[in-house]
């Protein structure tokens, strides 16, 4: 079948820029994404560049876009900006608010100021009841005084949330979430995990904050509402491996940047502000609030779900992989045994392929014949044993119904070998997959 396949590739010509230089090497990064407007409403590391996404899709001419991982919406904005109808799919329930929020961006300018301007107005004059059963967490981000006027802004936002329409209500708690940040002391990692023992320099009250992003989402709005009509996103809080929601043949392009095998927790990232409002109280609640929904891409979901490698290796939907995954994953769980943290690396990797199986399948349902498919997408190696991630899931896509794949590499990664867990160099590039 390699053989057969690589005949097969397809080779898509890098984008341009209108000054002639090409966005391949940005592609793979959101740190673009924190200056433009709309994007720029909530940190969310995982992603990609919102620039290269609305150039690729008026290079394909699409008309109707998929984001299966749609995070916190940067595939369905830039779709709004190239007006085109778009459908953003994400399964962690955090995230998916907060894309929503972003996705508000149609709604009342006055409305959204005079509504900040009551619950501010409520928050001032607002008197809590004194609790003692204020989760560590918080007490740790955060000074006293701080947490009495962020639980004040809480409040009287969720006294006012029933008579505001679903937009608003989305947009403003975006708001509140996205101060958060700014008014702790504590410091945040590049991948958003919080860093308690870190103390920042910089610190806003939490009304600073809230003006200072308010005022930010405004310019936004207008700008956005000044050259887009409206927006024809429809997000769906759904599982990537199923697309339920969707019809069939439906899509015309699917641009996407999946959870990477890499250990990364994405229920994690977001632990602080799910702690605020109150959807967790603690890491281990994390598990079943957030972390079952999501593609099995960390080994604390392994470890909690307790998988079973025979059992994972037995499943049909990886057969075109199942030889170099087994021995790939054989060797991890070997390796295993001399490492002092026992990560389950093993379980985790045929999981994460399964997963990525089953999603190609709901994939070839819903996209067009003639469609094509874009996963940004990096290799790993956990305990330094190298996994091929876009050979397997080029393999995976094609036995899903999909007719060739090809890579393009954007940049290395895992280069600088100071303080790294092990030496094998990585990358990341683009996975082009035809219909």
């Amino acid at each position: 079948m390699a053989n057969a396949l690589q005949g097969n590739l397809f080779k898509i010509l890098p984008l341009r820029r209108p000054n002639g230089k090409t966005s391949t090497e940005r592609s793979g990064t959101f740190s673009d994404n924190i200056k433009l407007p709309i994007h720029r409403w909530f940190r969310y590391s995982a992603g990609f560049s919102a620039t290269w996404v609305k150039e690729t899709i008026l290079n394909h001419n699409a008309r109707i876009v998929l984001d299966p991982f749609v995070g916190s919406g940067t595939v369905c904005i830039a779709a709004d900006e190239a007006e085109v109808i778009s459908y953003g799919i994400e399964s962690h329930p955090f995230v998916f608010r907060l894309a929503k929020g972003k996705l508000a961006w149609t709604v009342n300018i006055d409305n959204f100021k005079q509504t900040i301007f009551e619950i501010e107005k409520e928050a001032k004059y607002m008197r809590l009841k004194e609790s003692s059963e204020i989760p560590s967490l918080l007490a740790k981000c955060y000074t006293k005084e701080a947490l009495t006027s962020l639980f004040m802004i809480k409040e009287a936002f969720l006294k006012t949330a029933s008579d505001l329409s679903e937009d608003l209500r989305s947009l403003v708690f975006l708001a509140i979430s996205a101060i958060l940040r700014p008014s702790s002391h504590v410091g945040t990692a590049q991948w958003q995990y919080i860093l308690p023992n870190k103390r920042k320099a910089k610190v806003l009250t939490p009304l600073e904050a809230l003006t200072v992003q308010v005022s930010m989402m405004e310019r936004d709005m207008y700008q956005m509402q000044l050259a887009v009509r409206d927006s024809r996103a429809t997000l769906i809080q759904d599982d990537a491996r199923t697309l339920r929601a969707l019809p069939d043949r439906a899509v015309d392009l699917v641009i996407t940047s999946p959870p990477y095998a890499n250990n990364y927790d994405y229920a994690d990232a977001t632990r602080l502000e799910m702690t605020f409002w109150g959807e967790v109280d603690s890491w281990g609640d994390l598990h079943e609030t957030v972390r079952r929904f999501l593609i099995r891409s960390s080994s604390q979901h392994a470890a909690k779900d307790r998988l079973n490698l025979d059992s994972l290796l037995s499943e049909p939907v990886i057969e075109p992989i199942r030889q170099e995954l087994s021995k790939t994953c054989r060797d991890l769980a070997d390796i295993r045994g001399t490492k002092g943290g026992k990560k389950a690396y093993h379980t985790m990797i045929a999981a994460y392929f399964a997963d990525i199986g089953q999603v190609f399948h709901a994939l070839r349902r819903v996209t067009k014949r003639n469609g094509n498919v874009c996963f940004v997408i990096g290799d790993s190696a956990p305990y330094g044993i190298y996994v091929p991630v876009e050979k397997w899931i080029g393999e995976l896509s094609v036995a899903a119904g999909f007719s060739s794949w090809s890579f393009e590499k954007i940049r290395d990664r895992n280069v600088k070998w100071k303080n790294r867990k092990h030496t094998v160099p990585l990358h990341e590039g683009r996975l082009w997959i035809r219909g």
